[in-house]
């Protein structure tokens, strides 16, 4: 479970500022990453740190004796992009010192606050959008030329789909690969069509190589990233597009299917899910392949359907429930997550309590919990009041983190007893003796390492739980 307040880059979804890092030296040139927000941005600066790479900067954990700094930034929350202003200020205290050094804004707040963060408040050299990381080397030459640079351009076309990732900050062990981008769905509550553009996949081939080179490579977990991978289409006409005869039409589980092929040895998750294009044949395809894992996060919003009709989901709470009930019949293993957001405009205790008791139905293992932050440019700022006090929102949110907290000890005491085949993924936080690694159901399991080693796939019992982790011990 994950709430407002809690900041963990593991997790898949939210996570706050880290740092990227390789070992790939340069020419003396020296960049400093730092990425926020969904784990789209992550996979971003992995590209970004690749085309850099091909003109000689190597990352450094040290931003006082960078030459570039840039920021991967996140818009869905005003309270992310005041830490990003926070940090700015705090790089503009290490520019006074070193005049050269030059600090960019990449992502979703670049086309959004780009005349703010270049003239107004004058904390950035370089604003640049997500279809324009390519232009970087270029945009880095304006700035050395005394110029302000910019490129928010939107494409459509833009998958970087040959570009090889430099996987930063990496256990090894798992790994991303963004086979979509954009979004075309228009949540009222969303900016990311606006700063991300229109949607388009990835070609497969390219998908299914990147796995094979991953696993190759040593890594045993691949997560396939889009803002909704359920509408992943590829050679499939979309709006005028043509249809090239010559290629194969694949949709989102043929796509899964050919990841699963790549060896049984690499586990596949995916995310994210939207509920109103979830199909059968997604489910049926994960449940015929034991490496594809049993784990799916299932944004809900809300549990009122006059509420998602106001956010524009495109599914009724009858519909959620439809595709739960698909994901328990199909696969009744299947661990769930979601998304919540309390206190949209216009929600009323009653529409509150339908969230409640969606909860209670559902019971999730865990839950992404937020208060609603009215974003610009958005249909719910220009067609909806902000109406529900900040109040009001905290108390839902508590009653909201209380009932997932409960679900989430259930969930985790059920599988007391039980023994999972976990891979192995790294050191614990809490101790040095001992290992942590996942479940297919995506829960963190703890446990003594004796004779395990990173990277492997080991049988573990559950002895003991919290809300958070399974604790266990290898068996044979």
């Amino acid at each position: 479970m994950l709430t407002e307040s809690k900041k963990l880059l593991e997790d898949e979804r939210q996570g706050e500022a880290t740092l990227l890092e390789t070992e790939k030296k340069g020419n003396g040139k020296k960049l400093y990453l730092e990425s926020y927000g969904c784990q789209m941005n992550f996979s971003d600066s992995e590209i970004v740190a690749s085309i850099l790479a091909e003109r000689g900067y190597e990352t450094t954990s040290n931003a006082e004796e960078a030459n570039v700094v840039l920021l991967n930034t996140c818009s869905i929350r005003d309270n992310a992009e005041q830490r990003v202003r926070n940090r700015l200020n705090h790089f503009n205290g290490f520019k006074k010192k070193n005049p050269d050094m030059m600090i960019g804004v990449l992502g979703c707040m670049a086309e959004r606050l780009k005349s703010q963060l270049l003239e107004e408040e004058k904390l950035v050299d370089m604003v640049v959008g997500p279809d324009a990381y390519r232009e970087l080397p270029g945009l880095i030459e304006e700035v050395e030329d005394g110029r302000k640079a910019v490129n928010v351009l939107l494409s459509r076309e833009e998958t970087y789909a040959e570009i090889n990732p430099i996987r930063l900050n990496s256990n090894g062990v798992t790994a991303f690969i963004s086979i979509m981008r954009g979004c075309d769905n228009m949540c009222s509550f969303c900016v990311v069509p606006f700063t991300r553009g229109r949607e388009r996949s990835r070609n497969p081939e390219s998908i299914v190589r990147e796995a094979a080179y991953l696993f190759q490579e040593g890594y045993r977990e691949v997560t396939l990233l889009g803002q909704n991978v359920d509408s992943y289409r590829w050679n499939t006409s979309k709006k005028g597009d043509v249809i090239d005869p010559e290629k194969e039409t694949v949709n989102f589980a043929q796509l899964l299917e050919k990841v699963a092929l790549v060896n049984p040895e690499l586990r596949v998750r995916f995310s994210t899910s939207h509920p109103k294009d979830m199909v059968d044949e997604v489910l049926h395809t994960m449940s015929k392949h034991k490496n594809i894992c049993e784990y799916i996060h299932l944004p809900v919003q809300s549990g009122n359907t006059d509420v998602l009709k106001r956010m524009n989901r495109g599914y009724t709470r009858e519909w959620y429930m439809n595709r739960i009930d698909a994901i328990r019949r199909i696969m009744p293993e299947c661990a769930i997550s979601t998304d919540i957001i309390t206190g949209f405009c216009g929600e009323t205790e009653e529409e509150h309590k339908d969230t409640l008791s969606i909860m209670s139905d559902v019971e999730y293992e865990f839950a992404y919990m937020f208060k609603y932050s009215e974003r610009p440019k958005t249909l719910a700022e220009r067609k909806f009041e902000d109406d529900v006090p900040e109040e009001v929102k905290q108390r839902r949110l508590t009653e909201i983190i209380e009932i997932q907290n409960a679900s989430s000890l259930k969930r985790n005491k059920a599988s007391l007893g039980k023994t999972f085949e976990v891979l192995i993924e790294g050191t614990s936080k809490k101790s040095e003796d001992e290992f942590f690694g996942r479940n297919s159901q995506n829960a963190v399991v703890v446990f003594k390492k004796e004779d395990a080693e990173i990277g492997t796939y080991r049988n573990v019992r559950v002895t003991d739980c919290t809300s958070a982790t399974l604790k266990g011990e290898l068996v044979d």
